[in-house]
Formats: structure tokens, C-alpha cells, sequence
């Protein structure tokens, strides 16, 4: 159960950061897109309707009929309104000459009503985008008396020669709808890249989670079986401490010829001979060896860490590394350490770690197994 409400947790804190971040971004992106696109439209409107001044031009100056000219024009036009930008000619006066509505040929064109920048001056992207959203007044735009309009002038070109004038128109219906079809798409690649991510982010989950769970087991059943060797090697140490305890009782150490029942010791200047059932455990540090006893007590030896466990019972103290040799009396606990070594707790407690190292620990087992 705890497992299901993680990964439910998971599912929705990558839903909420993932659809965050991505609707951030996707707003960003489409007001980006949505610039870029309105800048092609304008500059490619501009230039239109330059090189079509510009061809005007040019063929009046070769003396073909202005009648001729208007009548190739309107068939090159007509019929384009309905694309995102298309070019009409009027005169000064303002009467349309050439327009891809034919019925609009003849009326008069009020430049107030529909002109968005002065000549030749560059039009703000972002007001033109707000003026296609609202419809107001924004920025350097003006506003119009017919928001109904569906087309803007946004460039107009006069034709050397003549008194004719090239406007390029932006069709705002025509806009609208590509920048909404835009967003509509940005939208449904937020939306499907935002599954697809988390959907991935939380398989990679799962499978991480699977995979360190049954790392985790595997770790629980090793710490369950050392838990049983300690216990057993505890248990081991108890029963090990009443069969020397009964030895002890009986006077039955074995060949108390060869190992010794008491060590000369010193206390200060004084000579001190000390039971070895009383020892706890015997260190040696800066070449001096100490001996601890059961009751706390410690004392000084001239002998060696060598010298004094070569002379004592094998079955009651065990070297546990090169500085400390343990009576078994003085073990009090043993515990893992590291990678399969053994920490001895004594009786007193050594302010130095007693550490049995992986390739003494599998002897001391034996030890105590006696």
C-alpha cells in the first residue's frame, strides 16, 4: 500500500512540475512563433507591395497603356483576399483602382479608418498582435472606426510616374486563424510531450525503486543472517565463560604446567602478582603493555604482548590483533564491523576499538566454539 501511494505521490508531483514548466514554456514559445510569424507577413507584405510598385513603374515608363496595366494587375490580384496578406491600388484621392474583391473597385478608401503605421515606418510586432487580439488602441496603432474590418492596411508604396498608391493589406481574420490553429498545435505537443515524460520519468522510477528494493532485500538478508552469527557467537561467549568458570572451580585448566595462573605485574614502583582469571584483556601501545583487569584495574608488564599470550591458556585468551590479546571473561559483546570484521566490546571498556579482522574473525568463531 505504501509502495502504490509513492509512486501516486511520484505520478503527481512530475504531473504538476512537468505541465508547469511546460505551459510556461509553451506560452513563451508561442508568443516567440507567433512574432516571428506576423514579422515574415508584414516584411513579406512590404516587399510586395514594393516590387509590384516598382513593375508599375516600370511599365509606364515603357509607355504600355495605364488601362492595360490596371486590367493585368486586377487579373494578377483578384481573388487573393482570403490569403494572410494581399495588395490593392488606389489613387490619391483614395478610389480603389485594383482590389481583389472586384466589387470594391470604384469605392472610396478613407486611410484613417484602416491605416495602421505611417509610410515607410516600421510596425511594432507586439502591437500589432494585441491589435489583432482586441482590436483597440495599443501602442503606436490607432484605432478604427469599423472593428468588423477584416482586412488592415499595414504598408503603403506609392508608384513613381503616377498617382497611384500600392497598399499591402493584412487579412486579421486570416491571421487570427493561423495563430490560433499556432497555439492549438504548441498546445498538443505540450500536452502528448508532457505525458510521454512523465510517463517515461515515472517507468524510470519503478524501475529504480524495483531495483534497489530487491538490492534492499538482499542487504536485509545478509543483516539477518549476521544478526543470527552474533547471536550465536554472544550465545557461544556465554556458554564459552561458564565452561571456564567450571574449569576454574575444578582447578582443571589445562597443562597448568606450560601456562601460568598469575603474571608479575607493576603498580607505580610497586611488584604486583595478578590472578590471570582476574585479566579483562592485555594491550600493548608505544611498547608499553598494559593489563587490564575485571575489576578496572591496570597495571604495567616488562614482558611482551608475545611473550605474556605464549604463556597463557590458549582456551582462555585469544590474540585478537597485534595490540590486543581478550580473556574471554573480558568480552562483554561482540558486533559486525566493516566488511565481515568483529568489534569486541570488554569489561572494562578499551578506549581503544578492538577490531578482529576478517581473516582473524572465522578463528576467533572457532575459539568460542570450543
Amino acid at each position: 500500500m505504501k509502495k502504490d501511494n509513492l509512486y501516486l505521490f511520484t505520478l503527481l508531483a512530475l504531473s504538476v512540475i512537468v505541465f508547469a514548466i511546460g505551459y510556461l514554456s509553451m506560452i513563451y514559445l508561442v508568443k516567440v512563433s507567433t512574432n516571428q510569424f506576423l514579422e515574415i507577413q508584414i516584411q513579406s507584405s512590404k516587399r510586395e507591395a514594393r516590387e509590384l510598385a516598382k513593375l508599375v513603374s516600370f511599365q509606364i515608363e515603357n509607355g504600355i497603356s495605364k488601362d492595360v496595366i490596371v486590367s493585368n494587375i486586377q487579373n494578377s490580384i483578384e481573388g487573393t483576399n482570403i490569403e494572410a496578406g494581399f495588395v490593392c491600388m488606389f489613387d490619391w484621392s483614395g478610389v480603389e483602382i485594383c482590389h481583389p474583391n472586384p466589387k470594391k473597385i470604384g469605392q472610396q478608401t478613407n486611410p484613417n479608418e484602416s491605416y495602421v503605421k505611417p509610410i515607410k515606418e516600421d510596425i511594432n510586432i507586439q502591437d500589432f498582435y494585441n491589435l489583432l487580439k482586441q482590436k483597440k488602441q495599443v501602442g503606436g496603432i490607432r484605432n478604427f472606426s469599423d472593428e468588423k474590418r477584416n482586412s488592415e492596411i499595414i504598408y503603403l508604396y506609392p508608384v513613381k510616374n503616377s498617382d497611384w498608391i500600392i497598399a499591402a493589406h493584412a487579412n486579421v481574420s486570416e491571421l487570427k486563424t493561423h495563430i490560433h490553429n499556432l497555439k492549438i498545435n504548441f498546445s498538443l505537443v505540450y500536452v502528448l510531450t508532457g505525458v510521454v515524460i512523465i510517463l517515461l520519468s515515472l517507468s524510470v522510477v519503478r524501475f529504480l525503486g524495483n531495483y534497489y528494493e530487491k538490492e534492499l532485500e538482499l542487504k536485509n538478508e545478509k543483516l539477518a543472517e549476521e544478526i543470527i552469527i552474533l547471536s550465536k557467537l554472544n550465545s557461544n561467549l556465554s556458554n564459552y565463560k561458564n565452561k571456564i568458570n567450571e574449569k576454574i572451580e575444578k582447578d582443571d585448566l589445562e597443562d597448568t604446567s606450560k601456562t601460568k595462573s598469575r603474571i608479575l605485574t607493576y603498580l607505580k614502583d610497586k611488584l604486583i602478582s595478578v590472578k590471570v582469571d582476574e585479566i579483562s584483556f592485555i594491550n600493548t601501545e608505544h611498547s608499553i603493555t598494559t593489563i587490564f583487569c575485571l575489576d578496572g584495574k591496570k597495571y604495567t608488564s616488562n614482558s611482551s604482548l608475545d611473550e605474556l599470550y605464549n604463556s597463557l591458556d590458549k582456551t582462555l585468551f585469544f590474540r585478537a590483533n597485534r595490540q590486543f590479546v581478550l580473556s574471554a571473561k573480558g568480552i562483554d559483546e561482540i558486533f559486525r564491523y566493516g566488511n565481515n570484521q568483529l568489534k569486541i566490546n570488554t569489561i572494562p571498556n578499551s578506549k581503544t576499538s578492538i577490531i578482529i579482522s576478517k581473516n582473524k574473525a572465522s578463528e576467533f568463531k572457532k575459539w568460542l566454539d570450543m
